[in-house]
């Protein structure tokens, strides 16, 4: 395993759906699964049984769903003291949330933009930063698809790169993000890519979107992978050397067996990709 990362390969995102088909006989293509923790924490009985059994299985990670890091709200601080207890009693190799906000006096049931503002920078790090304190331990946030940018004062990656240095954390890099906003904001989602700081990706998301017209597209997490998008992936390797990757899919969700065609086109270009790099490293030496 590269030391590097805190899960190697390619990951799945686990629904309780596929623990049927994912214990008998185990996916040997499957090097993590992901999680939410909101779906898990105080869940007992059989099913809390065989979750349990799956952390002993596959490294496991959490991606969670109502931090809510941007809410002009106070932190749920209860909410992180369980979220810690849950992480520590199973042993997550990592917990990552979304650099946006769902909640004002209520849950808001989608992710919203904060503000690409200096101000907001500031906020939005001292936030991530007390989380890190509560969990001790590093988190990730992740770059996330947005449709509109209210009061911006700076470009996206410059935001996203701001929040990384002062809050000090890592980046969940979501390919597929990128490649929306881009036809949405009419941006170079390469230039986009140039521009990441390696040192701060802790693992990569690749989903599907849906087309709603040539210039919006919606991120859905609800389709197959399209070519523009494995593609931006071989770029992100190329660029950053072989990254653990994990496929997205939220509905719609196909058989396991399907499903899994996605994971091993991951690995496909994770081996080709290392391959690749070995070479250059034979020839340097």
């Amino acid at each position: 395993m590269n030391q590097k990362y805190p899960v190697h390969g390619a990951g799945v995102g686990l629904r309780r759906s596929m623990i049927a088909a994912l214990t008998d006989p185990p996916p040997s293509q499957i090097g993590f699964m992901e999680v939410a923790p909101e779906n898990w924490i105080g869940v007992g009985g059989l099913m809390g049984k065989q979750f349990k059994e799956l952390t002993e299985r596959y490294d496991m990670i959490c991606h969670g769903l109502s931090l809510s890091i941007g809410s002009p709200s106070p932190l749920d601080e209860a909410f992180v003291h369980r979220l810690k207890r849950f992480l520590d009693e199973h042993q997550i190799k990592l917990y990552s949330e979304h650099l946006s906000y769902c909640s004002d006096d209520g849950h808001l049931y989608d992710l919203l933009p904060i503000p690409f503002t200096e101000e907001a920078v500031h906020y939005v790090a001292q936030r991530i930063q007390r989380v890190q304190d509560i969990l001790e331990r590093q988190i990730t946030m992740e770059n996330v698809s947005y449709y509109a940018a209210p009061g911006q004062q700076m470009p996206e990656i410059e935001f996203l790169n701001a929040v990384l240095e002062e809050a000090d954390c890592k980046l969940l890099l979501d390919v597929n993000n990128i490649y929306v906003n881009s036809i949405n904001h009419q941006y170079d989602a390469t230039e986009f890519l140039k521009a990441i700081p390696a040192e701060r990706i802790a693992y990569i998301h690749i989903a599907g979107h849906f087309e709603e017209a040539e210039d919006l597209i919606v991120d859905t997490h609800g389709a197959n992978v399209i070519e523009p998008v494995w593609d931006l992936l071989e770029q992100t390797y190329q660029r950053y050397g072989v990254i653990p990757t994990l496929l997205e899919r939220d509905f719609n969700i196909p058989p396991l067996a399907e499903l899994l065609t996605e994971v091993d086109r991951i690995k496909s270009i994770q081996d080709k990709c290392q391959i690749i790099d070995n070479k250059s490293i034979q020839q340097v030496s």
